[in-house]
């Protein structure tokens, strides 16, 4: 049987993630792929339960290093319950944010470097990185209106952080995605819901050629 695909959205808060993965996933199925959306931090129970103590931690919150053991720990468990064997039975995983959000959160904005970052995914998660990510990004306004929209004045202890913070998030995922260009597409989030699927379709479109010259 051939290996599913892996697929990850990332960027800041209210990009469009969420709605572009769920899009993706609903897209994938009625073409006849078998597709399974999920999230990070969560997926499976164990890290769904770690999702509750990071976005609503106890007492003062977590520090940095805290923070990305905790993150790692999710993922970990995330990756071996969920990804891996949805992978190896062939299906396709869409995932709401993975391994890039610890390294531009957790790391560039969160003051930690890289490299503990990837030790931690090395060792919690075996390396697993996804076959494409997309990156969306709009400009910092337009994701201030669209989070005043979503959230009002209530926000999770990560998504309510400054914006000196949120910048750097951003910084970091445009430095991410121009690492590695063929791994990593960057997506205009402005506009509408469906012009961005569109868009996203128009970038996966090698993806699905590969798949489909080997079945």
């Amino acid at each position: 049987m051939m290996r599913g695909k892996f697929i990850a959205f990332e960027g800041g808060e209210g990009c469009g993630k969420s709605t572009q993965a769920r899009m993706l996933a609903d897209w994938l199925t009625a073409q006849g792929r078998d597709a399974v959306l999920t999230r990070e931090p969560g997926g499976t129970p164990g890290a769904e339960a770690i999702r509750a103590l990071l976005l609503e931690p106890p007492g003062t919150g977590w520090a940095a290093r805290a923070e990305a053991l905790l993150f790692a720990a999710a993922r970990s468990d995330h990756v071996e319950r969920l990804i891996a064997p949805a992978l190896a039975s062939g299906r396709w995983v869409i995932s709401d944010r993975y391994l890039d959000s610890s390294r531009a959160y957790q790391g560039v904005a969160g003051g930690l470097d890289d490299h503990s970052i990837m030790a931690l995914h090395e060792f919690g998660s075996g390396s697993l990185r996804p076959d494409l990510v997309f990156v969306l990004q709009a400009p910092e306004e337009t994701l201030s209106a669209r989070l005043a929209a979503r959230d009002g004045d209530v926000s999770d202890a990560i998504g309510g952080r400054g914006a000196e913070f949120h910048r750097a998030v951003a910084e970091a995922f445009v430095a991410i995605a121009a690492s590695d260009p063929q791994k990593y597409q960057r997506i205009d989030g402005v506009g509408s819901a469906e012009d961005v699927h569109k868009t996203v379709l128009r970038h996966l479109a090698p993806l699905l050629s590969e798949c489909d010259g080997a079945a």
